[in-house]
């Protein structure tokens, strides 16, 4: 069977060139104008993934993501937006998105990050996601539920976070990204290694994809008073470490 995209974009031209490559690309494509009509097919027909544009009329795609994960709806969701800022992408995040495109985008983009999220959200992918992080640590045992480095705890089949007592709550991406960091306590690993492992594809020096998430997971995990644990090694990429 093939996956199902529902597709949401007000411009007619964006909606009927993205339905038409990805129906060649082999998805079942329900596309719709507006995020009235993407609730009702959401609801009506859940996909497999959901891509949004950001702007639309009415009910836009960030409502759309929020009323969704406000009914406890996981679907991978890629947002469409041609806004370039770091908090507008992140305001994407902060309703629940998996991750984003901006526009003008290479459709062959697009595709890469709908085969990462469906590849993440299958249940083969989620049974081999430790495995991967363990070959990237060079760690021997791929089975645990818990894991825990820095002062983080993950849970790892609830995909749950606590840094110390307080639980954090993450997307989906977040969790992946933050769960090959502890993973891998005090290995540099460099950005192509964390396109690879995360997005299955990289993205390339010019994206700042990486660097947005990267952000947005010190936002969430910092606290007053407590050494920062995702740090920046420069021209490199990202160590998760206390000090």
């Amino acid at each position: 069977m093939p996956q199902t995209v529902l597709l949401a974009e007000d411009d007619r031209a964006i909606r009927h060139a993205l339905e038409r490559a990805l129906t060649l690309e082999g998805y079942a494509v329900t596309a719709v104008a507006d995020g009235v009509e993407a609730l009702a097919q959401a609801h009506r027909n859940p996909p497999d993934v959901l891509v949004l544009d950001v702007m639309m009329p009415g009910i836009d795609g960030l409502q759309v993501c929020r009323v969704l994960r406000a009914e406890g709806d996981r679907t991978p969701i890629l947002m469409l937006t041609a806004l370039v800022e770091t908090a507008d992408r992140i305001a994407g995040l902060d309703a629940g998105a998996d991750d984003y495109v901006v526009k003008p985008f290479d459709v062959e983009e697009v595709f890469a990050r709908l085969r990462a999220l469906l590849r993440r959200t299958s249940p083969a992918a989620v049974a081999a996601a430790p495995a991967g992080a363990a070959e990237a640590s060079g760690a021997a045992g791929t089975a645990e539920r818990h894991v825990e480095a820095a002062g983080i705890r993950i849970d790892v089949q609830a995909r749950r976070v606590w840094r110390g007592s307080r639980e954090i709550e993450l997307t989906r991406t977040e969790f992946e990204l933050l769960h090959l960091l502890v993973r891998n306590v005090g290995i540099v690993l460099d950005h192509s290694t964390i396109y690879d492992r995360i997005w299955g594809y990289d993205f390339g020096p010019g994206s700042k994809n990486l660097a947005v998430y990267v952000g947005y997971l010190r936002r969430k995990l910092d606290e007053p008073g407590a050494p920062q644990l995702i740090h920046t090694v420069r021209g490199v990429g990202y160590v998760l470490r206390e000090n």
